[in-house]
């Protein structure tokens, strides 16, 4: 089953934040994942969640998602991004 990786974020420094922007997609496409929502703002249609951005990452299997978390080349991103946004990230498994 696919693997989902869904991004909440807000930015706080668009400057060095888009080095990760440029970067990323490389190494999503290194571990066979695609962008099926790439950082568009949410509406929000119940409760109290009020996301600024939202990303959600597709990949063949959870595992693969994890590789992709835990590629040794794409860390320096990371932390780019845990150092410009704050952030949450969950993993979910798809039902097909």
């Amino acid at each position: 089953m696919k693997g989902y990786l869904i991004l909440d974020f807000s930015i706080k420094d668009f400057s060095l934040f888009k080095e990760y922007i440029d970067k990323i997609p490389t190494f999503i496409e290194k571990h066979g994942g695609r962008y099926i929502v790439q950082g568009v703002e949410p509406e929000v249609m119940e409760g109290d969640w009020h996301p600024e951005r939202v990303v959600v990452l597709e990949f063949p299997t959870k595992d693969i998602a994890k590789g992709f978390l835990a590629d040794p080349d794409a860390q320096p991103l990371f932390s780019i991004r845990h150092n410009t946004t704050e952030s949450k990230l969950i993993l979910v498994e798809g039902c097909f």
